[in-house]
């Protein structure tokens, strides 16, 4: 069954983490859990429901479970992986929008579209470093001509 688990805002990746670290160090029957970006304040754990009431206790920023299940149905689109076209090219100007070098803008010296990961020398430091972070995580501020 998947049950519903309230969280505090901007925690739930905190209570994923711990939920699945203290499920795999007690051995409890915790088969999944997500965390769509889109719900705030939410995780869903799919597990026995005295397993998740056990790996929720003393883990700071849980809040409760609804123990009502949901079926996957309701969940479906969470799920579903959202294919977003990138297009970018060597020599173009990004800047991190995420991840340790979050605010860092680089040149882009090679993009792998199967990894989906770019490789960027950071400009702004006194050596330049090459970085490669996902594609995701970066947004263009200036096309190479």
């Amino acid at each position: 069954m998947i049950y519903t688990v309230k969280t505090i805002i901007g925690r739930e990746n905190v209570v994923t983490e711990a939920v699945a670290n203290k499920a795999k160090n007690n051995d409890l029957d915790i088969k999944a859990i997500i965390h769509p970006e889109e719900i705030k304040g939410y995780i869903f754990i799919e597990g026995e429901l005295r397993d998740i009431e056990t790996v929720l206790r003393e883990i700071p920023h849980a809040r409760g479970i609804i123990r009502k299940p949901v079926t996957i149905d309701n969940i479906k689109r969470f799920l579903e992986t959202k294919k977003k076209e990138i297009k970018i090219d060597e020599g173009d100007i990004v800047e991190i929008i995420g991840g340790p070098f979050k605010g860092e803008k680089g040149k882009v010296t090679r993009f792998d579209i199967v990894k989906g990961e770019v490789t960027i020398e950071l400009i702004e430091v006194t050596v330049p470093i090459p970085v490669t972070v996902n594609a995701g995580l970066v947004k263009i501020i200036k096309k190479n001509e």
